[in-house]
């Protein structure tokens, strides 16, 4: 796809929702990463170092935390993808990936609809530590207190413990984490065109957030292959198996762009 100057020029604006931590302007692939709820996109900070200058790494962030604190939450996962799509649409003068843990799997899955129907079509999705969007459980964490959301964020250990004891900090994120529990738990997949690139969903073994069964549903929504890989480790796998997870991804890329992808 070639796109012309203006366009190439409007591609350097970042704006609000796009952070570009470690800008790879050589790299013939790019990256887009969805945090997980309460997640932001300092999250990917080490994964755009890691992949640069090979891949380059484009981080969401969704209004409502870090610098954005002031702006409402958005509560419905269909909105935050129109919304990031619209960001989205100057970055796509190269082949782009779409990698969402959790929470951004979904928003990732619902990107990359949009943007198919807008005639361009992902290299593929990284579904991390979430069920297919198919699959439904009653879940009501943002109906809880706040307790009993901060009882939730302990049990998935993706929220450091300076974090939770400290109520200042805890303030400002119990707004976000309840509203992103929200757009997940009110979310329901339609009956709308699936994906035609492939999914790699990737998965902790003892994530208690989803099944083996659940991870095999995603296969229901592409025409393409759906992979699956397993890594040691619970809801945040990807923390503690970074060096493992990256190679994966960066495999995957190459794979899927049909060109090595070196680090």
């Amino acid at each position: 796809m070639t796109t012309d100057a203006p366009t190439q020029n409007r591609a350097r604006d970042l704006g609000a929702w796009i952070r570009r931590f470690h800008p790879a302007e050589d790299a013939a692939v790019r990256l887009v990463c969805l945090p997980h709820a309460g997640g932001a996109a300092t999250y990917y900070f080490p994964v755009a170092r890691a992949l640069a200058p090979g891949i380059d790494v484009l981080a969401v962030q969704y209004p409502g935390r870090q610098d954005r604190r002031t702006e409402p939450v958005i509560e419905d996962v269909r909105v935050l993808a129109d919304l990031i799509t619209a960001e989205l649409r100057p970055w796509c003068d190269r082949p782009l990936a779409l990698f969402g843990h959790s929470m951004g799997a979904l928003v990732g899955y619902e990107v990359a609809r949009r943007l198919r129907a807008e005639g361009i079509e992902p290299l593929g999705l990284f579904a991390s530590g979430r069920r297919a969007p198919s699959t439904v459980r009653d879940e009501s964490v943002h109906r809880r207190d706040d307790q009993g959301i901060i009882s939730a964020l302990r049990e998935l250990s993706g929220t450091g413990d300076e974090v939770l004891d400290d109520e200042d900090l805890l303030g400002m994120v119990l707004t976000a984490v309840r509203g992103d529990y929200k757009a997940v738990e009110t979310y329901r997949a339609d009956s709308g065109p699936v994906l035609d690139c492939p999914i790699q969903v990737l998965t902790g073994d003892s994530d208690e957030m989803t099944s083996p069964e659940e991870n095999l549903a995603w296969e229901r929504h592409t025409t393409a292959e759906c992979r699956i890989e397993e890594f040691p480790g619970g809801h945040f796998y990807l923390s503690e198996q970074a060096p493992a997870v990256l190679a994966s991804v960066r495999d995957r890329m190459s794979a899927w762009a049909g060109a090595p992808l070196h680090p």
